[in-house]
């Protein structure tokens, strides 16, 4: 009997997946028998990971893509069908953060910027994924959010304004492709020590708050979210569907 957390056979695309939370998604699903897409702006970066997973025996494309053009997206999904013949699994990781601040100064710019890279591209990406997943007889979603839309902050509010919404666009495409077996989750990962958080992390004073007010005391590693991203992939979470599931040692509920 095979394993059930097996992605043998499937293919999946995860954006932004040069380093930190989504590199550690791609490795993770090419251990489990996956052909990933690595892809981010870069196309350097992307090689690197795409060797290292082909040099322990798994299988890996590149193709770059920056998820605020659309043109770049539709290139994205139309290369790894080319590549790989389907897609099986999508993986909505890719981000941007530009601003640090209060919602009173945020310029239209810099609002607008988050919400097309961190909500709108998802959108353009699950349009152009799922109908060829219902056509197959399925398929998995799985959209990389925040305990940003969970909690409020002084600081972070736009950023968190686009993971809430995340959740908000996993449920209603879970409800709207369910009935074709295409599955849609949000994961909710805690402060995790990635490049992209760097300047929370990096603050010695606020982690040491950080982890005193979280249960497992510490923040989180890339590599504790990407299982739970090829997961909810895969066969074992076959009955798991618009579902934010959170990763973060705790610290939302103490």
């Amino acid at each position: 009997m095979s394993s059930p957390f097996r992605l043998d056979d499937k293919v999946a695309i995860i954006t932004g997946s040069s380093r930190g939370i989504g590199r550690s998604i791609a490795v993770t699903c090419a251990e489990l028998g996956a052909k990933v897409v690595v892809s981010s702006r870069k196309a350097e970066a992307c090689e690197e990971v795409a060797s290292a997973i082909k040099q322990k025996g798994g299988t890996a494309a590149v193709i770059p893509c920056n998820i605020s053009r659309k043109p770049e997206v539709e290139a994205l999904v139309s290369g790894t069908i080319k590549e790989f013949g389907k897609i099986d699994i999508l993986v909505c990781n890719a981000a941007i953060n530009p601003y640090y601040g209060s919602l009173s100064g945020i310029s239209d710019e810099a609002f607008d910027k988050i919400m097309a890279s961190n909500i709108k591209s998802n959108l353009w990406l699950c349009n152009l994924v799922i109908p060829g997943m219902a056509a197959q007889g399925g398929g998995s979603i799985v959209i990389i959010s925040s305990i940003g839309g969970i909690r409020g902050t002084e600081v972070l509010g736009a950023y968190g304004i686009s993971k809430a919404a995340d959740f908000a666009l996993a449920r209603n495409l879970a409800c709207e492709w369910g009935p074709k077996n295409v599955r849609v989750n949000c994961v909710a990962p805690g402060l995790v020590k990635t490049d992209f958080a760097r300047a929370l992390w990096e603050n010695e004073e606020g982690v040491k708050r950080r982890n005193a007010a979280t249960p497992l005391r510490r923040i989180g590693m890339p590599d504790e979210i990407g299982g739970v991203a090829a997961f909810l992939a895969g066969p074992a979470a076959s009955f798991i569907t618009g579902q934010v599931i959170v990763a973060d040692g705790g610290v939302t509920i103490a």
